[in-house]
């Protein structure tokens, strides 16, 4: 996965460091979003939570990631795919949150349906997050 990872670094200009490359390789590696709290679990080499923060806010600028809201108005993270770029994310896709695990996966073959607004407004982002079991969870 680290050439992988390097490759996406490369891609978007930017420098490849050991917390850019252990973060990244790990949301190539877990297949769901993921909160700070789960990398700071999850990476076995310590980085302060501003390096942590910092590489985030970093990948979510160049539209390597993307946030997805929770239940508890927390923020997970989850890997955008390859047509958001810099300063504009194009995930236009459903959320889903396991009550039961609590995983939350990105549904990218579920769209979110075009809303209509009032005249006068103009969307910016929309958000569909459902909440129920996972298949794993279900089965």
């Amino acid at each position: 996965m680290t050439d992988q990872a390097m490759e996406l670094l490369r891609r978007h200009r930017l420098s490849v460091t050991d917390s850019r490359m252990k973060i990244l390789d790990l949301f190539l590696q877990s297949g769901s979003a993921l909160a700070h709290h789960d990398i700071d679990i999850k990476i076995k080499e310590k980085f302060d939570r501003v390096t942590v923060y910092r590489t985030l806010q970093t990948f979510m600028d160049k539209g390597i990631i993307h946030t997805i809201p929770t239940n508890d108005n927390s923020v997970k993270y989850a890997l955008c795919k390859d047509n958001c770029e810099e300063g504009h994310h194009h995930d236009d896709h459903v959320h889903f949150i396991c009550s039961i695990c609590g995983v939350t996966s990105c549904l990218e073959e579920v769209h979110v349906p075009q809303v209509k607004l009032p005249r006068g407004y103009k969307s910016m982002q929309t958000e569909v997050i459902i909440s129920g079991v996972c298949k794993t969870c279900n089965q």
